[in-house]
């Protein structure tokens, strides 16, 4: 049971900025448990964007609000997938061969693609967003809590079921001891939200379909996975559920 406890707060301290006041042991058995709970930490940072939200609606125009929630999910990440998608950026930008995209990747400079994927990136973010405040309507609540959760049980599908591209970095080391049974566990709660809400399902095969096409992509481009192309699916896939959701809001039940 300490296991699984120590998991959950390895899986608070690296995806989020939330203070955890106790030091966790790194194990294998601790860091399994961590990858488990990947998603119910995307849970919790979409519980506290929609608690803030819902506090600042009445107060702030939804112009303002969504600059805030998008800052503030910006605060809750760290930046740590956003640098991923800025290193990404670079180095499929480049139009170099394999080994000098892993090259610009380490690069701790950021370069011109990588800021303009930025600009863009958190610009689709809080337009839509704002979108989604100003229709003011409560069925977004939970789709929205999903997408956050989805977008990280995607990086543990892609961590787990794709060959990692380099023997080197956290990624892998976190790899060698994880297995198809660690993207069950974590696919647990997923399962649990659709049973409350079915008609969530299309969501989440169109969550699937998304890193399906992201793998594909990925191995082709780079064979194989690391931490900076997890990081790019995480925020890809907030992006892609933000999409989603207004997409059916809009055209669907508008």
């Amino acid at each position: 049971m300490k296991n699984v406890l120590y998991g959950f707060l390895l899986a608070m301290q690296f995806l989020t900025r939330i203070p955890v006041p106790i030091e966790c042991p790194w194990t294998i058995k601790t860091s399994r448990w961590a990858i488990r709970f990947y998603p119910i930490v995307g849970l919790v940072m979409g519980a506290v964007l929609v608690a803030v939200g819902s506090i600042l609606a009445p107060i702030l125009p939804a112009g303002l609000l969504a600059l805030v929630l998008v800052s503030l999910w910006v605060w809750l990440t760290g930046g740590l997938h956003l640098d991923g998608v800025m290193d990404v950026a670079d180095a499929v930008g480049s139009n170099a061969p394999l080994e000098k995209k892993w090259t610009i990747m380490k690069d701790p400079h950021v370069g011109s693609f990588g800021i303009m994927t930025l600009v863009f990136l958190l610009g689709w973010k809080t337009m839509l967003i704002y979108l989604l405040l100003t229709q003011a309507d409560w069925h977004v609540i939970i789709p929205f809590m999903l997408s956050v959760a989805s977008a990280r049980l995607s990086a543990v599908g892609l961590l787990i079921f794709l060959p990692a591209a380099k023997k080197e970095g956290l990624a892998w080391h976190w790899k060698k001891n994880l297995n198809w049974l660690d993207s069950v566990w974590a696919g647990i709660p997923i399962v649990l939200v659709i049973g409350f809400f079915p008609h969530l399902i299309w969501f989440v095969i169109l969550f699937l379909l998304m890193t399906g096409l992201y793998g594909f992509w990925l191995m082709r481009t780079f064979k194989g996975v690391n931490g900076d192309l997890t990081g790019a699916a995480i925020e890809g896939s907030e992006l892609w559920g933000l999409l989603l959701i207004w997409i059916f809001t809009s055209f669907v039940m508008g």
